[in-house]
């Protein structure tokens, strides 16, 4: 297997076993966390943050690039260097950090957690609805965690949000948008993952954050698709839009973009409540903002990416969130919390892509999306 050079819990359906990952066992005995990371583009970002870290030490990385290898393994002075990712997972390690290509994710988690190895995965969780299934199980028959890296749900204003929705600031929500339009096709080469992932795989920037502040999951999905229109040399969708239905009844749209002729990329959400409206605003100037009944207009309010009360300074490349996802990761893989973002939660942000992109290949037909509780 290559290391490519990139960048409340109910019972699950069907015969897989069921794991408490309240009661996630006390593994990691040493002070120090020894970590390897797969994937040296993204992963450099993780590695900044776990090498700025008292507790932890990374001791090895992976990549197919030789240039990558040496390079980063040169300037973190990291002594061991592997193109293989079956053989990092057989180093001494405490915990693995998966930032390889997307469609490698799955097979690579389940591998490092079959190998007793704690894992932290990049974004989507998985490339099927078949890996989801095997994640789940092999997270479940793990001694090791899986915490899923959407990075997004520790947005400062997006956590500030999620406080104030879920204290009913805004009523009950009925409906959400949610965007990420980014357009990356200098890196849409020929042989690059990127070049062949429908957009709504990507889903989970935006996805992620809107389900973690509804508790919610999503049960039905519509896609649609723009085709090959800006740039047909590259072959891959401009626009994907996925509409989805979620099990308390909120209705979801996310659109993804990443061959779009628009700058700067972007992040946009709102969120539509009975009683009062929050939305971000749109790049480089439009505020977010905020109504709620009986509001003379919108009020504008912030809306900072990064915590304004830490270290600004220790980042992986995405304001504070990166530092506080991986403060969560480690305080698990102790013993010392739950799982913030687990292996049901990961897959219930990935898995309804999978499915607005098969109702897409279906002229929109909706998608049943599985339970994988």
């Amino acid at each position: 297997m290559v290391c490519e050079h990139t960048q409340s819990q109910r019972a699950p359906k069907g015969t897989t076993e069921v794991r408490d990952h309240s009661r996630t066992p006390f593994r990691i005995r040493r002070s120090t966390l020894r970590v390897g990371v797969a994937g040296l583009r993204r992963g450099q970002s993780f590695l900044r943050v776990f090498g700025q870290r008292d507790d932890c030490e990374v001791v090895a990385v992976c990549d197919t690039s030789p240039e990558a290898l040496a390079e980063v393994g040169d300037r973190w002075q990291i002594p061991t260097r592997l193109d293989l990712f079956d053989d990092l997972i057989q180093v001494d390690l405490d915990a693995v950090v998966i930032a390889t290509p997307g469609p490698l994710h799955a097979r690579q988690a389940i591998a490092a957690l079959d190998a007793g190895r704690n894992v932290l995965s990049e974004v989507p969780a998985a490339w099927t609805l078949e890996e989801c299934h095997d994640l789940v199980a092999a997270a479940n028959r793990a001694d090791g965690i899986y915490m899923f890296a959407e990075n997004m749900c520790y947005f400062h204003y997006l956590q500030e949000w999620r406080d104030r929705i879920q204290r009913g600031d805004i009523g009950e929500i009925t409906y959400v948008e949610a965007e990420y339009v980014h357009d990356i096709r200098p890196r849409m080469q020929e042989g690059n993952w990127r070049k062949d992932m429908p957009p709504i795989y990507y889903c989970t920037h935006s996805l992620g954050p809107v389900l973690d502040i509804l508790d919610d999951r999503c049960v039905q999905a519509i896609g649609l698709s723009t085709g090959p229109r800006t740039s047909p040399e590259i072959s891959v969708d401009d626009l994907e839009v996925g509409l989805f239905r979620t099990a308390r009844g909120v209705v979801v749209k996310i659109l993804c973009g990443f061959s779009v002729c628009r700058e700067p990329a972007f992040h946009w959400q709102v969120f539509y409540g009975t009683e009062g409206v929050i939305e971000n605003g749109r790049p480089p100037a439009d505020p977010a903002k905020v109504f709620r009944q009986g509001q003379d207009g919108m009020q504008e309010i912030e809306a900072e990416v990064s915590d304004p009360g830490l270290e600004s300074a220790v980042t992986g490349g995405h304001g504070t969130s990166e530092m506080l996802l991986v403060e969560d990761f480690v305080k698990a893989a102790r013993g010392e919390q739950l799982v913030s973002i687990d292996v049901y939660r990961g897959v219930e942000m990935t898995a309804p892509g999978l499915c607005a992109h098969e109702s897409a290949l279906q002229d929109g037909a909706p998608v049943s999306i599985p339970d994988f509780r």
